[in-house]
């Protein structure tokens, strides 16, 4: 059904001009919007099958088409990648829409209480992402240590047979690691610092105690501390309010010379202005991102023209399996609430 639905993009005429799209689908199951999947930020075809045994999907392009007869059957959005806009105008214009499910657990894109005031609830996907956004950050830290990319670079585009001195990366092992934000992410983080007897600080709005023995770190009531002290930093907070900008000039100036900056939260957490000039007059060693505002970075952005420097764009969840079950949940949670119970991962604000 998905195959057919997706390629409804010609004028009605086509189907003789006497059958409305909204014919042309199979209205036993319950229909979601999305964006076309394989598509403008959409989710991958090759996870269709999970959605469709349950749902039918009507793409938002196909939406478009004939809206006036496709608002009704819309039971369920889903949101991935912050592609299809969640709305005041989308919202009026789908009567029996039940629930909004993001693919990811930042929802800093949703207007949950303009959403809730519809009568309509909002869920994510948590805890899923944790694993594969972890391994990112530590990736990201031993390929800008060890200048994993520059020396990749070296062997595609060599004209001799010496390496130059700019090519000597720097130790992990022993290093000090400071995280900002132990959550669920920054934990496991840390506990992936921990074979490479790294000296673990963190920061955190509250102490953890019980991570802090597990893992061996140390409390930094003051990022200040954590700061002046890291040979690497990673950020790894909830964007709101209360951090965006967390990380500007002023705190880029505590960081040692020597030290790298490491996103994996939200591009927003960081002054990105003030993170090229650090980067520019050397304030700190390197930077590596798999957050930036906006995403993608336009070609020829400043920020892409420094050599120490590594830029993702966001793939922190970015993995067959953390999507495969990322998209179950999102099934999860609708059905839950099309079925009329409590879903298990609605965010309330």
């Amino acid at each position: 059904m998905f195959h057919l639905i997706n390629r409804l993009k010609t004028p009605l005429l086509s189907f003789g001009g006497t059958r409305t799209i909204c014919q042309l689908i199979n209205m036993e199951k319950p229909c979601i919007l999305a964006t076309t999947f394989g598509a403008h930020g959409g989710i991958y075809k090759c996870f269709a099958p999970v959605v469709e045994k349950h749902f039918t999907i009507i793409p938002y392009e196909t939406f478009l088409l004939d809206q006036k007869n496709l608002s009704e059957q819309i039971n369920a959005v889903f949101v991935w990648s912050s592609a299809l806009k969640v709305d005041r105008d989308l919202m009026q214009s789908l009567p029996n829409l039940k629930v909004v499910v993001n693919g990811g657990v930042g929802v800093d894109h949703l207007d949950i209480p303009m959403i809730n005031s519809f009568g309509v609830k909002v869920c994510n996907t948590p805890h899923v992402v944790d694993n594969a956004t972890a391994d990112l950050g530590m990736g990201l830290m031993l390929a800008s240590a060890r200048k994993i990319v520059e020396g990749h670079h070296y062997s595609l585009t060599h004209n001799n047979e010496d390496l130059p001195e700019s090519s000597m990366g720097v130790d992990v092992s022993g290093a000090t690691l400071g995280i900002i934000g132990m959550g669920r992410i920054g934990y496991k983080v840390a506990r992936r610092a921990q074979p490479f007897d790294m000296k673990i600080l963190y920061h955190n709005r509250n102490r953890r105690k019980e991570e802090e023995r597990a893992v061996g770190a140390m409390y930094c009531a003051n990022m200040e501390d954590l700061l002046q002290q890291s040979d690497f930093v990673m950020v790894v907070v909830n964007l709101s309010p209360a951090t965006q900008k967390l990380i500007g000039a002023k705190e880029l100036a505590m960081m040692k010379p020597t030290s790298t900056l490491i996103n994996i939260s939200r591009g927003l957490v960081v002054d990105q202005d003030a993170l090229v000039e650090a980067l520019q007059k050397k304030v700190i060693r390197a930077a590596a991102l798999d957050v930036t505002y906006p995403e993608p970075l336009p070609i020829g952005h400043p920020l892409a023209a420094l050599p120490n420097v590594i830029i993702l764009p966001h793939i922190g969840t970015h993995s067959v399996e953390t999507t495969q079950i990322m998209v179950e949940k999102m099934v999860t949670n609708a059905l839950a609430v099309l079925g009329g119970n409590q879903p298990p991962d609605e965010v309330k604000v």
